[in-house]
């Protein structure tokens, strides 16, 4: 027979380790983001997730894959038809497989630098692209 303690410990220890295992998030999106945007592959392969936080000074881009190609930078465009004339540059891309920060210029509007794009410099191609939408 079991003791009165087993009886009462055992559902305790249970509900407990299902509240933890049930509060993982798979969500990659960083809290407190205000703009976010999945990306889409366009001259290359792709992926991942672009979002920008509260203060809007930091673009992230997390589980961000794509193809190694020449030149490759991360820009802020208005559209993807007229990336080449508008567009804020954030730098050269920091990797190919991974999560990396960026930082943005203060008072970005996100609502006309809508497109996060990995643009090969050297050919005038876009690798991917994200479109950032209110969170």
């Amino acid at each position: 027979m079991r003791s009165f303690h087993s009886l009462i410990l055992i559902p305790i220890l249970l509900t407990g380790f299902l509240l933890v295992a049930c509060n993982k998030s798979d969500d990659p999106t960083p809290t407190g983001a205000t703009y976010q945007g999945d990306f889409v592959s366009g001259a290359h392969s792709t992926s991942g997730v672009a979002s920008v936080d509260s203060s809007g000074t930091t673009l992230t881009l997390t589980n961000f894959k794509t193809d190694s190609g020449p030149d490759l930078n991360i820009y802020l465009a208005t559209s993807l038809s007229t990336i080449k004339s508008e567009h804020i540059d954030l730098g050269d891309i920091k990797g190919r497989n991974g999560t990396y920060d960026y930082s943005v210029p203060a008072q970005t509007d996100f609502d006309a630098y809508k497109y996060v794009v990995v643009w090969c410099v050297d050919f005038d191609v876009n690798f991917g692209y994200a479109i950032l939408g209110k969170q």
